[in-house]
């Protein structure tokens, strides 16, 4: 597969990949299977650890570098109890990239840095982009409000220039994005390249059930919705009758199961009690949480295991991006990858008609 040199951008020569692709970190989906093959097709594929516990975590990365040594990340949670221990293990199996969701704190960047991992963060704001260039982020995904999990109300075509505006590190566009024609759009932006996350869902390679993927598959544009009923903040599903009932929920109903799904939580990933106390006071304290909100947000990743690792959408969520209405078959990820770059080199050959023909792109 040739690739256009409008393809081989900095986040390429950044994170030594073929392609300036970037499968994200879903929880209980982006395990060693699929990152696998994210990256033997050329993009940075990201193993999801915030639903491990630490020795699951550095099992997955030697499974990831048995099957492969091509360049693949980690997605962290920078709020979590054990942080430091799993920066300490991506700095001593020499992963190329750290990526967050949400902002980490400055000791953590500087032990990636000091131990040299990349990192890459999550923003779904101009100011918050801005926030992590002057704390010397490597690259940033801007996702706008397409996005599927939990999403800002920017749109992806008014989030992305701005926050390439705002920073000079590399910066990828989220939200959205599923084929070529996204991909040179993303370009066109000033983006270095697109993250997607429910395209990855979508392919043989993902774990998830097939069931399950099948009710991905069914749904249109507006079958998903935004809501907070689920920990707290905004978050992009598809809509079904849990979600309605989460909806209607009491406050006190809200606390009661998230204490439930809490306990079960810490079990699955080794947390101990106190440390799942501290965590849980750090965000009230950080982020102004009400205990009802905590207890919400620890249900969370309780109620979307339930549905993409058990099958069960009656007792779990489905996480999708918009772009889900517009899928509708799963193909490998290597077919997925080298479709992608050739609708990005025919896009390319239709707007420059006299630079390259059809033919000798897409080959």
């Amino acid at each position: 597969m040739r690739v256009p040199a409008a393809l081989q951008t900095r986040v390429c020569s950044l994170f030594g990949i073929d392609l300036p692709i970037v499968q994200t970190g879903m929880g209980w989906v982006a395990g060693p299977r699929l990152v696998t093959a994210t990256a033997r097709a050329g993009g940075l594929g990201v193993l999801a650890s915030a639903t491990m516990t630490l020795a699951e975590l550095e099992a997955a990365i030697a499974e990831v570098k048995a099957r492969t040594d091509r360049p693949f990340g980690v997605n962290l949670r920078g709020d979590a109890a054990d942080a430091e221990a799993r920066v300490a293990l991506l700095v001593r199996e020499r992963i190329k990239v750290a990526s967050f969701a949400g902002p980490p704190a400055p000791k953590i960047l500087e032990a990636l840095r000091r131990g040299s991992v990349l990192s890459m963060v999550t923003v779904g704001a101009r100011r918050h982009a801005e926030k992590m260039a002057a704390l010397g982020v490597d690259c940033l995904i801007a996702q706008g409000a397409e996005g599927g999990g939990h999403t800002g109300p920017v749109p992806t075509t008014l989030l992305l220039p701005q926050v390439v505006d705002a920073v000079k590190c590399p910066v990828l566009g989220a939200g959205g994005f599923f084929d070529g024609r996204g991909l040179v759009a993303a370009l066109a932006f000033g983006a270095s390249g697109i993250a997607m996350g429910t395209r990855f869902l979508l392919t043989k390679e993902s774990t998830v059930p097939e069931a399950i993927k099948a009710r991905y598959l069914e749904a249109t544009v507006t079958s998903t919705l935004v809501t907070s009923a689920i920990d707290g903040a905004p978050q992009r599903v598809i809509q079904t009758p849990l979600v309605a009932r989460l909806e209607r929920r009491s406050r006190l109903g809200a606390l009661l199961a998230g204490l439930r799904h809490a306990w079960t939580f810490r079990a699955m990933t080794g947390t101990s009690f106190w440390a799942l106390v501290r965590e849980g006071l750090a965000m009230r304290r950080a982020q102004g949480l009400s205990l009802g909100t905590m207890a919400m947000a620890a249900s969370a990743p309780m109620l979307t295991r339930a549905a993409l690792v058990e099958g069960r959408t009656d007792a779990g969520i489905l996480p999708a991006g918009q772009n889900v209405g517009v899928i509708d078959e799963l193909p490998t990820v290597a077919e997925l990858i080298e479709r992608i770059v050739a609708e990005a080199a025919e896009t390319l050959s239709r707007l420059h008609p006299d630079t390259h023909s059809i033919k000798e792109l897409a080959s």
